[in-house]
């Protein structure tokens, strides 16, 4: 992540959830449900969830494993800091540390899942991204990403009308930066969605097989990949 990047999520971070449910209605929590029922995680597994920023997607994880581990990184201190009040107040116990996705601070085959949100867009190198995910998976575990994509026909265009024109302006009233959410829209549109993700996955050589399921018509996928036995 560049230093840019990593300064603009910190100025967003205090406004950060709020400005998430009014710019899309709250669905962004649906698909995190939706990741979580894709990775296949049962009582007693082990999640690592990486760019977590304030925690959502590594609480729903804890509610699915119940006693199992989970353990919430993020790059970025500052957005971190909001995670442990969040569990605290949701009686949850995960367990929170800033780490570089590209670089991870576990043993290999640690994990029965390791995730990442809307976030491997921000990472340097995603395809070793998602290698270094698989490296902390155990073998026959899943890497699950949740990452925009890029809807087409009629719904594309109204969306990115409004992910181009709307968005940067309830941004700027919501958190002051209107520079974050001018990144957002122009990041997606260059990242690779759909079977072009699915295929990065799979060219790391750590994936028994990549599978990528479509959410609201493209607008974003939740990808699954099986670590090779």
């Amino acid at each position: 992540m560049s230093e840019q990047v990593h300064q603009m999520f910190t100025q967003i971070a205090p406004r950060y959830d709020a400005t998430n449910d009014v710019l899309s209605l709250g669905v962004h929590r649906l698909w995190r449900r939706v990741a979580v029922r894709r990775s296949g995680v049962k009582a007693g597994d082990s999640v690592l969830d990486c760019a977590t920023g304030t925690g959502d997607l590594a609480l729903a994880f804890k509610r699915a494993v119940g006693v199992g581990e989970v353990i919430g990184t993020d790059f970025n201190a500052q957005m971190l800091s909001f995670a442990p009040k969040k569990a605290a107040e949701a009686g949850l116990q995960v367990k929170f540390e800033v780490a570089d996705a590209m670089k991870l601070p576990y043993e290999a085959a640690r994990f029965t899942v390791a995730s990442i949100s809307f976030g491997i867009r921000n990472v340097d190198d995603p395809k070793a991204c998602v290698a270094e995910l698989a490296r902390v998976v155990k073998p026959g575990g899943r890497v699950v990403v949740l990452e925009f994509g890029q809807p087409k026909g009629l719904f594309g265009a109204l969306f990115r009308f409004y992910a181009r024109h709307v968005m940067p302006l309830l941004g700027q009233l919501l958190t002051g930066s209107r520079a974050a959410y001018e990144y957002l829209p122009r990041t997606m549109a260059a990242f690779p969605a759909g079977e072009r993700f699915t295929a990065m996955m799979n060219e790391t050589g750590r994936y028994a097989k990549a599978e990528a399921h479509p959410l609201l018509w493209g607008l974003a996928y939740v990808y699954v990949g099986t670590v090779k036995a």
